[in-house]
């Protein structure tokens, strides 16, 4: 039943889950069938008696096999299909963040459970809800949506089941899994590609939405002034497109949210102005709205079905590192 392969890349510990699975897949193992005990499994096979415990709690966890006190460990259910457990934790159903959220699902396979949670950006709630639900699931997907330090909450889960999605948590080494965007070389470099056709604009704003769940990072805000600042242009942020303010002549707009995309358009429309003449608009994040609306809308986005994919693949392969996911600029003539 247990047999390691010394010519094999995946850990020890990992193989004693398989070779139990295998088991329990095989008739070999029935439900109710006792384990042989960590201290066995680790004179016989030369390991550390932590890994055996590590591997143990890992099918505990899969709801696989229970311990009985003094007793041993036994096989409590042969149902392996759905041994993987996930808990995804984000900030908002947002439309690019349902792309997110399809693509991880579709590409973690049908046989895995998961439970999708949002913090809505709230850090007592987001505490909340990682401190009740530690020890439940055997992965946990965690999008931390705040412009300060989550190191010391999100360290609660442990590393090895532990992906933090789309944030890049500085704190953190690289032993973490972290799949993340870099907001500030994105946005600086998505306007670069656009530059002639910023220039023809009096000035180019950045519209955030801080009275709505629109979440901003400080790095967009940091590579937009960075890009500004060295191509000498006029520019303002606007922290909220409010129902008075009226759109100028002239001026481009980079906008996050598609209440605010479409607010610019029906102004322009009202006006009888034409975007990507008398109004520039580039909105960040695509969704297939903005391929439609208005003849298509300039995007500056992360590449969400490719981060699901990766995320799926980094969860089901246990790989650690800190990477940053592909985005694009698409310029649809908004500009």
């Amino acid at each position: 039943m247990i047999y390691f392969d010394p010519n094999s890349s995946k850990p020890k510990y990992q193989q004693l889950i398989d070779g139990i699975i295998d088991g329990i897949n095989s008739g070999l193992l029935e439900h109710g069938k006792q384990l042989p005990s960590i201290n066995k499994v680790a004179s016989e096979f030369n390991m550390a008696r932590m890994t055996v415990t590590k591997a143990y709690d890992d099918l505990r966890e899969k709801g696989l096999i229970s311990s009985h006190h003094g007793k041993g460990f036994y096989v409590s259910s042969t149902n392996t299909k759905n041994a993987l457990r996930v808990f995804i934790l984000m900030d908002a159903l947002t439309p690019y963040k349902e792309i997110l959220y399809e693509s991880i699902i579709q590409n973690l396979g049908e046989d895995v459970s998961h439970n999708l949670f949002f913090h809505y950006h709230d850090m007592e709630l987001f505490e909340e809800l990682i401190t009740n639900n530690l020890g439940k699931y055997n992965h946990y997907i965690i999008l931390p949506h705040f412009n300060i330090s989550v190191a010391r909450i999100v360290s609660k889960i442990p590393k090895d089941k532990l992906l933090v999605l789309d944030i890049n948590i500085k704190e953190f080494s690289d032993d973490y899994s972290i799949l993340f965007q870099n907001f500030e070389s994105n946005i600086y470099q998505g306007l670069s590609t656009s530059l002639e056709k910023v220039k023809k604009y009096q000035q180019i704003n950045l519209v955030l939405s801080s009275k709505s769940f629109q979440y901003t990072p400080d790095g967009i805000i940091q590579g937009f002034t960075k890009f500004c600042t060295v191509n000498d242009l006029e520019f303002d942020i606007i922290p909220d497109l409010d129902d008075d303010y009226e759109l100028q002549m002239n001026q481009a707009y980079i906008v996050f949210r598609e209440y605010d995309l479409i607010k610019m358009i029906n102004w322009t429309t009202k006006n009888k102005l034409k975007v990507g003449k008398d109004v520039g608009i580039i909105s960040y994040d695509d969704t297939p709205l903005k391929e439609i609306i208005a003849e298509g809308i300039s995007v500056i986005s992360n590449d969400f079905k490719k981060m699901g994919q990766r995320a799926a693949q980094m969860i089901i392969n246990r790989e650690k590192g800190r990477e940053s996911n592909e985005f694009y600029f698409i310029d649809r003539g908004s500009l």
